[in-house]
């Protein structure tokens, strides 16, 4: 097993941060549920100065920690294919991720498959991948279902936005208690109209960013 420093567990917790805009903070409606507890979640500033909202237990010490159980990256809810996001690109993103953060975690912590005395668990989920009209207020977007937000206007197509939304949490392994909570979503690329069919490529730099932001995260300034 490596011996991990303090940094290294530090970073570990940029796994649960997505890159945004300062306006894409994600608001108590759009929770989804994956998390039992959104109390005390604080909005603050990922590694790469993007909009996040973040909860750390009081009393977490990463020196406590050498191991991660890494729970694959999931949906949820588990969302139903459309004309403009189909399945095959749903289980795409999905791998995506999943192979993103596992391999950065990776870096930084020894991953394990069975939790001991000084192990984290991870688990995430990607909460809604949302291609909404550009312009439309925030409650227009529904976050946690893959939908396409609004139907096509009289006057013709308009471009789409698309944001990934995600919620994350590490968990002490010995007390089964959230050591780290964070909750926030991330703009993709601008499809032209609803009728243009989401690709991975649309949402990869998003995902990008997360893993990146895996290897910048300092615990201390929070």
């Amino acid at each position: 097993m490596r011996t991990l420093n303090l940094f290294h567990v530090a970073a570990l917790a940029g796994v649960l941060a997505l890159s945004g805009c300062a306006s894409n903070v994600t608001k108590p409606e759009q929770f989804s549920g994956f998390l039992k507890d959104y109390s005390g979640l604080q909005q603050t500033t990922s590694p790469s100065g993007k909009p996040v909202l973040r909860w750390v237990a009081p009393d977490f010490n990463a020196a406590k920690y050498d191991s991660l159980v890494f729970t694959p990256v999931s949906y949820y809810p588990v969302p139903k294919p459309t004309a403009q996001i189909s399945q095959p690109v749903l289980d795409q993103v999905l791998s995506y991720t999943d192979n993103k953060l596992k391999t950065a975690a990776g870096q930084r912590l020894q991953l394990v498959t069975t939790p001991g005395p000084r192990s984290l668990i991870f688990r995430g989920a990607i909460t809604g991948v949302d291609t909404s009209k550009e312009g439309l207020q925030i409650y227009e977007v529904i976050p946690v279902a893959m939908v396409v937000a609004g139907t096509q206007m009289a006057t013709g197509h308009r471009s789409m936005d698309t944001r990934l939304f995600f919620e994350g949490e590490l968990i002490d392994a010995a007390t089964q208690k959230p050591v780290l909570k964070v909750v926030r979503q991330g703009e993709g690329k601008t499809v032209s109209n609803e009728k243009t069919p989401l690709k991975l490529s649309d949402l990869r730099g998003v995902i990008d960013n997360m893993a990146t932001d895996i290897t910048l995260f300092d615990l201390h300034k929070k």
